[in-house]
């Protein structure tokens, strides 16, 4: 038994290093070279320099001249030691229930806004925490966010093309704009009290 023992204690002592210490540190060096900017958190800041959130991480903005965000089905809402979906099936009435509570929220915010309202500004992203939205999603909100601010659809409609990442290598998955960068460079151009 002791003849075991012994190679036993060694080889866990020898992995524990290896695969506790030194190769998270080796993975750790180098993704802070190769992508700092993902490896510290996708951090995004305002012309101050104050960190304002992360690229991979919605936000709730409920400010009638901010770009508005996917709901989140955390609890808290964008929750991120939270993350998940809401598990409400399709026949489930408290799903729809909640989806006809958003659609009013953002047809009373808007009456100006009559084309229907895109999927994703009514319901959650499985994670909870979508930083995106669509296009579409994002224009449904223009006139809102122009007589807020006082400005021309035009300049409003030119942030959010200026924040819409295209498809993953021209074909692949969807154009997303994100919604925390479309907010700070609206406020760049009309600075707000605050971001809510």
């Amino acid at each position: 038994m002791r003849t075991l023992l012994r190679p036993s204690l060694v080889f866990i002592a020898l992995m524990t290093l290896i695969l506790g210490v030194i190769y998270p540190a080796a993975v750790t060096g180098i993704s802070q070279v190769v992508w700092p900017f993902q490896a510290n958190g996708s951090l995004v800041t305002d012309t101050a320099g104050q960190v304002r959130g992360s690229a991979l991480l919605g936000q709730a903005f409920s400010a009638p001249g901010y770009l508005w965000s996917r709901p989140s089905a955390t609890a808290p809402a964008y929750n991120g030691a939270a993350s998940g979906g809401s598990n409400l099936g399709p026949t489930n009435p408290a799903l729809v229930d909640g989806i006809k509570e958003r659609i009013a929220t953002l047809q009373a915010s808007d009456s100006t806004a009559t084309a229907p309202v895109p999927v994703d500004l009514v319901t959650t992203s499985g994670s909870g925490l979508d930083p995106h939205i669509s296009p579409a999603a994002a224009a449904w909100q223009v006139s809102r966010i122009a007589r807020a601010r006082s400005l021309d659809p035009v300049e409003v409609r030119r942030v959010i093309e200026a924040n819409t990442a295209p498809r993953f290598l021209g074909f692949i998955g969807e154009r997303r704009v994100n919604v925390l960068q479309v907010n700070l460079a609206l406020d760049h151009l009309t600075p707000s009290a605050g971001m809510k």
